[in-house]
């Protein structure tokens, strides 16, 4: 809580920079996996496979959904980040407007408020 205006801080909003620095490294290992991951299979599939167009098929197929749970994935990390810079922007706001309507003659006040509704 803060003591000047009396606001409270959500719980879901982090303001610590190593979040982001820990979402980037799994993001980071996430795509190293992946890669690995691609390469077993790319080299299963021709060792098994004579036809190329075989092993394209099998690559094809797995690289699609790899593809698409990763890019799944960054796009809930953004979401996410987004939404934590709204709600620190949002409490910086309040913060501010809680900080004037403070210094505000109370007799003003009244004005102000019937002119907003």
């Amino acid at each position: 809580m803060d003591a000047r205006t009396g606001a409270s801080e959500p719980k879901g909003v982090d303001a610590n920079p190593t979040v982001e620095i820990e979402r980037i490294r799994y993001g980071a290992g996430l795509i190293l996996a992946a890669f690995v991951f691609l390469l077993i299979v790319m080299v299963v599939a021709i060792t098994q496979f004579d036809s190329a167009a075989d092993v394209t098929a099998v690559v094809g197929a797995v690289t699609g959904v790899v593809g698409t749970i990763i890019g799944a994935f960054f796009g809930v990390q953004v979401g996410s980040s987004g939404k934590e810079s709204a709600e620190a922007e949002r409490i910086n706001a309040q913060k501010t407007a809680l900080a004037l309507a403070a210094k505000l003659d109370p007799s003003e006040a009244d004005a102000i408020i019937d002119m907003i509704r």
